[in-house]
């Protein structure tokens, strides 16, 4: 039976979880840029979402039982591709202060918008526990 997990650290979950883990497999609900009230704390700026989301993601890793290494597929959805290169350097050094010389598979999807309109990034991932 799956469970279901919801740490603190990060927005009290509402009609959803934030981690779903089944056997060894955990899956993460999508990650924006917020802090644990759920506020998006840089609404323009794309690369400290972007950092602020990673960080989210290690909380949520951490409370199934993992760590960045343990990502197999990340993906992330992003309400504006070209912010999004314009900010390459600052983002790499946030992906890098969370998960190293890790680089497991992803796929970046531009989309029309995010739940929260002030969100430009959201960060789903998949882990194996070790």
């Amino acid at each position: 039976m799956p469970e279901n997990v919801n740490p603190p650290g990060l927005p009290p979950a509402r009609g959803y979880s934030h981690v779903t883990i089944a056997g060894d497999t955990v899956w993460l609900g999508g990650q924006i840029g917020c802090d644990e009230t759920g506020q998006v704390l840089e609404p323009l700026d794309v690369a400290a979402q972007f950092g602020r989301a990673l960080r989210n993601v290690a909380t949520a890793l951490e409370a199934a039982g993992c760590r960045p290494r343990d990502v197999v597929k990340l993906t992330y959805y992003v309400t504006h591709v070209a912010a999004y290169r314009a900010d390459l350097k600052p983002i790499g050094e946030h992906y890098r202060s969370v998960f190293g010389k890790h680089y497991p598979a992803t796929t970046l999807v531009e989309v029309k918008g995010l739940f929260d309109p002030d969100a430009m990034v959201e960060i789903e991932a998949v882990a194996v526990r070790p």
